[in-house]
């Protein structure tokens, strides 16, 4: 059983706040209404009767039946009292409109603690009916002990007394256990799903669970898109965290090369929609933004969408360049609205993707674009259901596995990094794409 982290537990509960609330206001209002408009209102009275041991006179008789008043005998006459004997009588007596099960729920016979007195209550949606019944059963019991133990030793204390307030108004009180109950079962709910989540999360400890570093930790971006064009956050939206963050792993991946060096890098991940074209793009840009010669390559050649970001044809791409003479790589080259990026779309899609990938003409291609760029980035297919990441793995510097906060299963995470360790494929970490704003309070110093 997987050990539960309280903290990470109530930083995941954050997110059914609002449900929490919703589900409170609507149990708590359910229950006025139910209380003030569908509950009827019952009144509830009482009589007290005593039960005395007999005078000196009748000793001989107290003796032979041997009357003592304690707990046992207190226990025999409450169930007297409730009896068909009982009950029937006092039913046909007042002509009451129930019967013997019915009037049996709405008494109820307590003994006094400490004494020899039994109380009768009687709760009915007529206050008179329940006066009078009470005073009735009171009546009824004391002569029905009579005839059972041929004693006269029960005797009326109080009569009941016509109630004037309504016994049953419990609305604060069942309004209280209604948001009690909401509470503890939004909470109980939530704790479900989140045993059973297993989707990466911003608060995981994923280095120690996957044993790969976060090398960058991309937020949600709060900036308006009007086209696929403005997905390019870092050239668009300089100042905003988005674009802080993506200067923050192209810092990263400098600084953990710093002795290695690297020209080439594949970004993937473990599932489509992760973000991992956004994450190259961008990427990519900031790159260029630091004077460095810069190409994104489209190496998806199945559903690479480099080219609808960029805005740039698509008729000829990395497929067709790779069965082409590499030597006419320059016309395959697009350029850029970014100073210093050019891309290399996918291409048409071919019949066999990772054959040409794993072509001896692809590593001769990616050697001869080294020559000529500082940085390469391969922005690749995601690695489970196909190779194509696993082999362009084996042919760059580093690689990067894109993963959306909250959305990208651990065990899928875990296919994704077995498939790249198979091959020996130098990874450099994470990037947790997708982050909430709210609670990646590493970046909250970052302006817009």
């Amino acid at each position: 059983m997987e050990e539960i982290d309280i903290k990470d537990f109530l930083r995941y509960l954050k997110k059914f706040i609002i449900p929490m609330i919703v589900v409170a206001i609507l149990a708590v209002g359910a229950t006025f209404f139910y209380d003030l408009n569908i509950k009827k209102p019952m009144y509830k009275t009482s009589t007290t009767v005593v039960l005395a041991q007999q005078t000196a006179e009748n000793t001989s008789a107290s003796t032979l039946n041997d009357i003592n008043i304690n707990q046992k005998l207190v226990t025999t006459y409450s169930e007297i009292v409730k009896s068909k004997l009982v009950l029937q009588q006092v039913i046909d007596s007042l002509s009451l409109d129930t019967d013997v099960d019915s009037l049996s729920k709405h008494v109820t016979v307590t003994a006094v603690d400490d004494t020899e007195i039994l109380k009768i209550s009687v709760e009915d949606e007529s206050p008179e009916n329940a006066a009078k019944t009470a005073n009735k059963i009171a009546d009824v019991f004391s002569a029905e002990i009579v005839n059972i133990y041929k004693l006269n030793n029960v005797s009326t204390i109080d009569h009941a007394q016509i109630p004037e307030n309504v016994s049953n108004n419990t609305t604060i009180r069942d309004s209280l256990i209604a948001l009690l109950i909401a509470i503890f079962g939004v909470t109980a709910i939530s704790f479900i799903i989140y045993y059973f989540d297993d989707t990466i999360k911003y608060s995981d400890d994923i280095e120690a669970k996957i044993g790969l570093p976060i090398v960058g930790k991309i937020v949600k971006s709060d900036t308006p898109r009007k086209a696929a064009v403005d997905e390019i956050i870092v050239e668009h939206y300089p100042k905003s965290v988005v674009s802080e963050t993506i200067k923050g792993l192209r810092t990263n991946l400098q600084f953990s090369s710093v002795d290695s060096g690297f020209k080439t890098i594949l970004v993937t991940s473990a599932n489509a929609a992760e973000g991992k074209s956004f994450v190259s793009a961008n990427l990519a840009t900031s790159f260029a933004q630091a004077n460095k010669k810069v190409l994104l390559i489209d190496c998806d050649l199945r559903k690479g969408r480099l080219h609808k970001i960029f805005n740039i044809a698509n008729l000829n791409g990395y497929s067709n360049l790779l069965t082409d003479n590499i030597e006419n790589y320059k016309k395959y080259i697009k350029k850029t609205h970014v100073k210093n990026l050019n891309v290399i779309p996918r291409g048409v899609f071919p019949p066999n993707p990772s054959e040409l990938l794993s072509s001896n003409k692809n590593r001769e291609l990616i050697k001869a674009l080294k020559a000529k760029y500082d940085i390469i980035i391969f922005d690749g297919a995601p690695c489970n259901g196909v190779t194509d990441s696993a082999i362009m793995s084996t042919l760059v510097d580093e690689t990067l596995i894109v993963v959306r906060d909250n959305s990208t299963k651990k065990a899928t995470l875990d296919t994704a990094n077995d498939a790249l360790k198979k091959v020996n494929a130098r990874v450099a970490g994470i990037v947790l794409n997708g982050v909430n704003r709210k609670t990646a309070r590493y970046y909250s110093y970052y302006g817009d």
